[in-house]
């Protein structure tokens, strides 16, 4: 008799195993699982892992296994005792799965901060060399840019300073000390995605994490032959570019490797740009459940630099160089529910900004506008070497507990080491400067099938502001799930401090114009932000409204302390506030058409100012450069052999300064709106041709003023691919 009855036990009760993957076979993490008895009653549920992978032991007989997660349509099967794979097919309007909200993989949807990820397929489709011109179409972006392309390129994220916003590559934080990041020479060849999390995170990435986190992943192969792309293209103003790449697997290998030279010469005097990316990563498995990856990056740009052509005459010699190359190996093992990665990164960034030869004195005018006196020209030739390393450990242990859910708890620590030698050459001058950073940060992230909460802390420990504590807290609510016409109501919500550490300049400069102070502050954010997702029509579209508040605090600014002799230096002053709303929304319709759109309204205000009467920078105004409406639309059509894509930026009237010391001032600079087109013809299997038109209106503006953009540029060329 206990024979029997263990034998029916056995046939009554099975363990589940198997993995959840998308259509193209990449693992699903954190998908949603669950056992459904013979009656239709849930009896057990979990979360897929990082690598897709669930299990369920003592599931009833006659049961079925039931995957879902929102932005894929479900996949069912019937209970076995073999391992098995269920397939769940991207939605129309899909789900991501993101890194950089938790520092561990997970959907988007489930992490409850704003997150806008660009995948490979997006930046193919919209042919931006430059990294910058694909991150406006992002809510909550202002994208600046002095001129034509390589001018020095500035992102404000949600009403914050232009160095508010840690940048990454695969782990790896590319901003120079104190958050200053200059996009105009990052292009996005070799990329497989752009994550852009916005909000404060410092207590996940430490300083420079105060209005957002943008990460981009280096290409990794996939596929057992070798890819081979070759691609050329060329247009107005002298452009071309010219790009070879290769990606592939062998057994236990992935490679890729890229290879791009881009050269314009705009279209004004003294205005070329040229760039040559070169770009690779290998990664081994080394074990069933460990591997080895290591990346490298280099760009390395020169562009003219004319000055405010708007206002008199070009600069004839004017130029800025910079050579940057990033380097990083990344070890990752993962045993039982314990998940461990080690990384080291070294940024290394070389800059020349050199005006050697005096062009005539000139009277700045525009329009009624003119300057009281003649400018003159002077000669600089200022040099900066910055090297940056960063080593860091992350352990993630995943656990759960009958009804109390899933749990995940990551400690990690980092290190970065700076070091920059500040040089002018024609003053034959060296300020050599040295910082050791460390931070250590713990986060729990608790997960039912419809509730996520994520919380954090961080304490960094910083050489020139101390020890400062940022906490971090964001929550996921699914208040209705489903895939009718009315589908999934998502809220979400999250808060957060931001820390930023000062610029080399600020903490070290000998220059008694602008003096170092070793005393300052870390600059602070506070970040609030709470919204509804509302998806619609069996996932076909999708809306989003976030609303946010952030307050700016502490933030660095020079100070008068002496007129005999004349001496400024740098002291923790401005306070300012910036609070508004993000709409965003996706559809995709038949027959290949999607479209995407955002909307941002942005209510800055001056707070407190070093100079609190001044017509620009005054107590009362707005924040400099950034417009109180903002937005994008993408429309693209993908059929089997061709693609057409059209999409708009909009800017709206924001604060801005001549800084030519023009009577009357401009102290505004007129909205505008931005239009691109993109199209793609596959001839043959092996051949696509391409076109691209920038400011397909030939729109006349300037992003800062004085900085006339770049008109209508035609871009025609052909991709082979073998």
């Amino acid at each position: 008799m206990l024979a029997v009855s263990a034998g029916l036990f056995l046939v009554l009760s099975l363990d589940i195993n198997g993995i959840v993957t998308d259509q193209s076979g990449r693992p699903v993490p954190r998908a949603i699982v669950q056992i459904v008895a013979a009656d239709g009653t849930p009896a057990a549920s979990t979360f897929t892992d990082a690598d897709g992978a669930f299990r369920i032991a003592n599931a009833p007989d006659g049961c079925r296994v039931q995957a879902s997660l929102t932005g894929f349509t479900s996949a069912t099967a019937n209970c076995s005792s073999t391992a098995m794979t269920l397939k769940l097919s991207v939605a129309p309007v899909a789900e991501q799965v993101v890194v950089s909200a938790t520092r561990t993989e997970a959907p988007a949807g489930q992490v409850g901060a704003a997150v806008t990820v660009f995948d490979g397929s997006d930046i193919d489709r919209l042919q931006q060399p430059l990294l910058a011109d694909l991150l406006r179409g992002a809510p909550g972006t202002t994208v600046v840019r002095e001129g034509a392309p390589g001018a020095v390129t500035s992102l404000f994220v949600r009403g914050g300073e232009s160095n508010y916003t840690k940048v990454l590559l695969d782990g790896i934080p590319l901003n120079e000390p104190g958050g200053a990041f200059d996009l105009s020479n990052i292009t996005t060849q070799n990329l497989e995605r752009v994550e852009f999390v916005r909000g404060a995170n410092s207590a996940l990435y430490g300083s420079d994490a105060m209005t957002g986190v943008i990460q981009l992943f280096t290409r990794g192969g996939t596929t057992s032959h070798p890819d081979v792309n070759v691609s050329f293209e060329g247009g107005s103003f002298s452009t071309a570019r010219g790009s070879g790449s290769i990606a592939g697997r062998s057994g236990r290998v992935d490679y890729s490797g890229d290879v791009t030279g881009f050269s314009t010469d705009n279209e004004v005097p003294n205005n070329h740009f040229r760039n040559v990316t070169v770009s690779g990563a290998v990664g081994v498995r080394v074990a069933q459940n460990a591997s080895f990856r290591v990346v490298g990056r280099s760009e390395d740009g020169r562009a003219g630099v004319p000055g405010q052509t708007a206002f008199g005459r070009p600069d004839l010699d004017a130029f800025f160089t910079r050579h940057d190359s990033v380097f990083g190996a990344t070890f990752d093992q993962t045993s039982g529910a314990l998940h461990q990665q080690a990384t080291y990164g070294l940024a290394i960034s070389h800059q020349r900004s050199a005006n050697l030869n005096i062009d005539p004195p000139y009277t700045p005018s525009f329009g009624d506008s003119v300057a009281p006196f003649e400018f003159e020209d002077f000669p600089y030739d200022d040099r900066t070497d910055l090297r940056r390393h960063h080593a860091s450990y992350q352990a993630d242990g995943t656990w759960s507990r009958g009804g109390s859910g899933t749990h995940v708890d990551t400690a990690l620590v980092d290190w970065d080491g700076e070091r920059a030698t500040l040089m002018d050459a024609l003053a034959g001058t060296t300020v050599p400067a040295s910082r050791d950073n460390v931070g250590l940060s713990l986060q729990h992230q608790a997960m039912w099938s419809q509730v996520f909460v994520t919380a954090g802390i961080r304490v960094e420990h910083n050489a020139s502001f101390g020890t400062a504590t940022v906490p971090r807290v964001s929550a996921a609510w699914y208040a209705h799930t489903g895939s009718g016409s009315v589908g999934t109501t998502r809220l979400h919500a999250s808060a957060g401090g931001g820390i930023k550490e000062p610029t080399i300049l600020q903490s070290f400069s000998l220059n008694p114009y602008f003096l170092g102070n070793p005393d300052l502050r870390p600059e602070r954010s506070r970040a609030i932000d709470a919204g509804v997702e509302q998806r619609f029509v069996h996932d076909r579209a999708s809306v989003d409204v976030t609303w946010f508040d952030n307050r700016y605090r502490d933030i660095i600014s020079t100070r008068t302390i002496s007129f005999d002799p004349f001496t400024s230096q740098y002291f923790n002053i401005g306070l300012t506030r910036a609070r508004g709303a993000e709409l965003s929304g996706a559809v995709a319709l038949v027959s290949g058409v999607k479209a995407k759109a955002g909307y941002t309204f942005t209510d800055s205000k001056i707070l407190e100012s070093a100079t609190p009467e001044d017509p620009v920078f005054g107590t009362g105004n707005w924040a400099f450069r950034r417009p109180r409406h903002s937005g994008f639309v993408d429309v693209a059509w993908v059929g089997s052999r061709a693609s057409l894509d059209l999409s708009g930026s909009f800017v709206g009237r924001r604060v801005d300064s001549d800084f030519s010391a023009l009577v009357p001032p401009l102290t505004s600079n007129d909205g505008y709106a931005l239009w691109n087109l993109r199209g793609s013809l596959q001839v043959v299997r092996q051949l696509s041709v391409t076109l691209a038109v920038d400011n397909l209106t030939d729109r006349q503006y300037m992003e800062p003023l004085g900085y006339p953009a770049l008109g209508r540029a035609v871009r025609g060329g052909f991709r082979i691919r073998f």
